[in-house]
């Protein structure tokens, strides 16, 4: 998009002397001298490449130059391949007018900026129709390409073939608008171009324009429309380079530029605009550049497993609290913000043009809509407008007003607004911070009633966010390297609060119906916005993000202008914002202590409203499908559990009276059936009526009384469980010890996950168990075929068919993009969660059969499992286990402990899992 000088260019391919070797070659090679040409052409493509590479290796963020250098070096071996064909393959000494061809660059390799394993795009043209030696002459030169291995995407047109499609079709009329000039017949190419120019360009700059912009909303559509992702696409996502592009395009055809540069010159972009613009496009180039080279092939997504490699290669270094990788990621977040913005600039000056072509057209020419004014701002279109260049100068303040004002009118910030306030926020100083009024006009922002999660993203792309609130700016585009978390802090914590408004609003009700039922109960609505915004403004400060955010937030609160409650309730909440989903997805909630432990920690309906807000909003914008309908229902069960404790106190009901009512609620839902209650139900004892819900106790009971009638040793029932989004596995079995482990590994040689598990034994010795499963993309077994293998996989495990520890051990990974994360299994006892059990919490690497291998490890060590959770985050599993030992008892002794741990974290351990599938 700009011309840059190329250092040493002999150094890259020195195109006289290799032209000197082929005429040798054509010389002594006697009737075909093809070959030796290739070998000399193939060993100069090699020897740039690694040139080049060599270059971006001294200097790893010069994207320009190895991009540059690339079309160099294809260009070169262009023109020799062509000087060749033309002088001696297809000689003709005397041609005709006819007989000319122009070698024109297309696409990136028009814009000079190729990485290493980029497409060669190339556009033959020709005066006429081809004649025979033009056919000949690119027939020839593109099979020289294709020995070289280039991949090359090309066309071959007549002047009037190119005018014609050019018109029709906005790729190839895109294509065209960057070719360069690469060798042939210079009048021909120049002929193409004023064409061009003429028949094509002229009188469609506004059809060009929407066009543009609607093929860059689909391509943000298909690649995922925040720029925040994870894991970006650096070419097409959004913010990427093709991004940058798009404005070089789109100046280009409406301003006949020919290099970016030029976009100052057009009043499109200021100086240091311009050099944001080149800043950003050389970071991404060089990235681009550096993943062709890791992957050797036209790679341009950045995923897990080469970001830790692109950010050794480019030289970022661990700092506290953030690892090189986390570091890289960071810039890379900040470039594609700042594109985003730029781009805003861009098209707002565009759209002003096209306003004041119109404006002097028509019959409404003389007509102009009038502009009202609110606060000094001037509102016009839906946009809130600075009255003057100096306006945010003469008072920061107004740098925080402008976007409440946005906000709470329903307005959107005028584009040269946003530039204003991205060149003013370093006005934002200590004295503005502690301004009261700022601080209101933020919190009402904040909490605002209409929409704050646009007005917020706004400020944090204008620089004034991170400026007012420094914390925040600590986050700004920092990532976190694992596969839970979709976005990076500062968007996923826009989204928490974009997400809190619409639950407020009745937005997301059927989705969020507790949230929506919560909210209007809270005694402070501040709290619970100005509590989404802090819970993960200490992540990357090297300890735990909780607590420090505490400390945080009794700093800023104040500020805020929250009262010495507010900031005490801001505060308890940011500390333990992890507390409720830890609770709901990793303990058993049918264990009573679970709950008066939380109880002791809530302490209040308030606590206990503003808790389930702020953990419901933070997993649901964590990312997609990360909130599911089983989170839901642990988090309903939760939330009903410790409301019920808190209100009745000392005076709950005793575990009989909750046996009996149980009891009765399940003779409801048999019906005829109800009897099944008398007369089964004293077989079990009362924790498995205080464990399990009525829904799912009815159809054990059925299922046990049709399996004894059929005499049937091994009972397996299976269907979708909707209240969990999974299916519900119910398991009747002569019970013995390993029946826990052996059941889990069927499950996982059906391809299924246990996400939860409880296990009872009857007073006559039959195990009743059930095991909610889902697939390995989170969703229930549904089909006959799936629910039939997951019977059969049971079967066979518990009848001792198949051996398991190897069929598991070769059952691959279903996400390998887990191998990019270092996971150390660790093990946590805890003797104080239960009052009848000791619980284990282990967490490792995801895999399949991981539960399977963990219950294994505890039947050799002589335990019992009565009941297990499982949670997955991203490439994490947290496993938890209630056990105790064969006589019922918690395991308390120190030596027993250890050896348990031992024997667990070797079943954790990535190791035992390769050996046994070496095995």
């Amino acid at each position: 998009m700009s011309a840059i000088r190329i250092a040493r260019q002999r150094a890259i391919i020195d195109r006289r002397a290799l032209a000197g070797d082929i005429a040798k070659a054509v010389e002594e090679g006697g009737s075909d001298p093809r070959p030796a040409i290739i070998a000399l052409l193939k060993d100069a493509l090699e020897a740039g490449r690694a040139e080049l590479a060599k270059r971006l290796e001294d200097k790893p963020s010069a994207g320009h130059e190895c991009t540059t250098g690339q079309s160099f070096l294809v260009d070169q071996l262009v023109r020799l391949v062509h000087d060749h064909v033309i002088a001696n393959v297809y000689p003709a000494s005397n041609r005709s007018t006819g007989e000319r061809l122009a070698i024109m660059a297309v696409g990136g390799y028009g814009r000079a900026e190729m990485a290493p394993h980029s497409d060669v795009d190339i556009a033959f043209l020709t005066p006429g129709k081809r004649t025979p030696w033009c056919e000949q002459i690119i027939e020839a030169m593109l099979y020289f390409m294709w020995d070289l291995g280039l991949k090359v995407g090309h066309s071959s047109r007549s002047l009037d073939e190119m005018v014609r499609m050019s018109r029709e079709d906005l790729t190839i009329r895109t294509a065209m608008l960057e070719g360069r000039y690469v060798w042939g017949d210079r009048d021909l190419y120049d002929e193409a171009e004023a064409r061009f120019n003429a028949e094509v360009v002229h009188g469609t700059e506004r059809q060009f324009v929407t066009e543009k912009l609607a093929e860059r909303d689909a391509r943000h559509h298909k690649v995922g429309d925040s720029r925040y992702v994870v894991e970006p696409n650096v070419k097409e996502g959004k913010g990427g380079l093709r991004d940058l592009q798009t404005l070089y395009w789109i100046g280009k055809y409406i301003h006949k530029v020919r290099t970016a540069s030029e976009l100052v010159d057009a009043k499109l972009f200021t100086k240091n605009e311009y050099r944001a613009f080149r800043r950003a496009e050389t970071f991404l180039l060089a990235v681009r550049c550096h993943l062709h080279i890791v992957t050797g092939r036209a790679e341009d997504r950045l995923t897990f497993d080469l970001q830790r490699e692109i950010a050794a290669r480019m030289r970022f270094a661990d700092r506290t609290g953030k690892s090189a990788v986390e570091r890289f990621m960071q810039m890379y977040f900040l470039q594609a913000q700042r594109v985003g913005s730029l781009t805003g600039i861009f098209l707002d000056h565009i759209d002003q043009e096209f306003a004041k072509k119109q404006a002097h057209r028509g019959f409404l020419a003389t007509f102009r809509p009038k502009a009202r004014k609110l606060k000094g701002y001037r509102i016009f279109g839906g946009k809130i407008e600075a009255p003057g260049g100096d306006w945010f100068e003469k008072d920061p303040v107004r740098l925080i007003e402008v976007f409440a004002l946005a906000e709470s009118e329903g307005l959107e910030i005028h584009p040269q607004t946003m530039r204003q306030a991205s060149r003013d926020a370093k006005l934002i100083k200590t004295a503005t911070r502690k301004d009261k009024r700022a601080n209101a006009l933020f919190l009402d922002l904040l909490a605002g009633r209409k929409d704050p999660e646009s007005a917020l993203r706004w400020m944090n792309e204008a620089g004034v966010f991170g400026r007012f609130v420094p914390d925040f700016g600590r986050v700004n585009a920092q990532m976190q390297f694992d596969m839970y978390h979709h976005y990076t802090v500062d968007e996923h914590t826009i989204q928490a609060i974009g997400l809190l408004s619409k639950i407020e609003r009745g937005m997301l009700e059927d989705d969020h119906p507790l949230a929506t039922g919560i909210l209007p109960k809270l005694d402070s609505r501040r709290v619970a916005y100005v509590a989404v915004l802090l819970h993960d403004i200490a992540k990357g400060r090297g300890g735990d993000h909780s607590v420090l955010g505490a400390e945080v937030a009794y700093q800023l609160c104040p500020r805020f202008g929250l009262s010495p409650a507010e900031t005490d309730r801001v505060a308890w909440l940011v500390r333990r914002h992890l507390m409720m989903s830890a609770t709901a997805f990793k303990r058993d909630l049918s264990d009573p202590k679970t709950i008066s432990d939380f109880v002791a920690e809530v302490q209040t309906m308030e606590g206990l409203r503003q808790l389930t807000v702020l953990t419901i909003v933070d997993i649901r914008a964590v990312g997609p499908g990360v909130w599911n309908s089983w989170k839901r229902q642990l988090l309903a069960e939760l939330y009903d559990l410790a409301k019920e404790h808190l209100r009745l106190g000392h005076k709950s009901h005793g575990r009989d009276h909750k046996v009996a009512a149980c009891q009765d609620e399940v003779r409801e839902k048999l019906g005829k059936k109800a009897e099944l209650v008398d007369r089964l139900g004293p077989r079990f004892d009362d924790s498995y009526w205080i464990a399990e819900p009525t829904d799912i106790i009815a159809l054990n009971l059925v299922q046990h009384d049709v399996a004894e009638k059929l005499e049937h040793k091994l009972s397996i029932h299976c269907e979708v469980y909707p209240a969990r989004g999974a299916t519900l596995v119910s398991i009747i079995a002569a019970d013995h010890p390993g029946l826990f482990y052996r059941i889990a590994g069927g499950i996982h040689l059906a391809g299924g996950n246990i996400i939860d598990a409880r296990i009872h034994t009857t007073r006559q010795g039959m195990a009743v168990d059930n095991f909610l499963v889902q697939d390995p993309f989170g969703r229930p077994f549904k089909d006959k075929g799936q629910i039939d293998r997951l019977k059969q996989a049971i079967d066979d495990a518990l009848s001792n068919r198949i051996k398991l520890t190897p069929q598991l051990a070769r059952r691959p990974l279903p996400r390998t993009r887990a191998d990019s994360f270092e996971v150390r299994p660790h093990v946590v006892f805890d003797n104080a969660a239960s009052s009848r059990f000791t619980v284990i919490e282990i967490t490792a690497r995801d895999r399949p059969a991981l539960l399977s291998r963990l219950a294994r490890a505890l039947f050799d060590q002589q335990l019992i499992v009565q009941s297990a959770h499982v949670t997955n985050f991203g490439e994490r599993a947290v496993d938890v286990l209630y056990v105790t030992d064969l006589l019922g008892d918690k395991v308390t002794a120190k030596n027993r402990l250890v050896k348990i741990e031992a024997a667990l974290l070797d079943a954790a351990s990535d190791e035992t899992a390769a050996e046994e599938a070496a095995a």
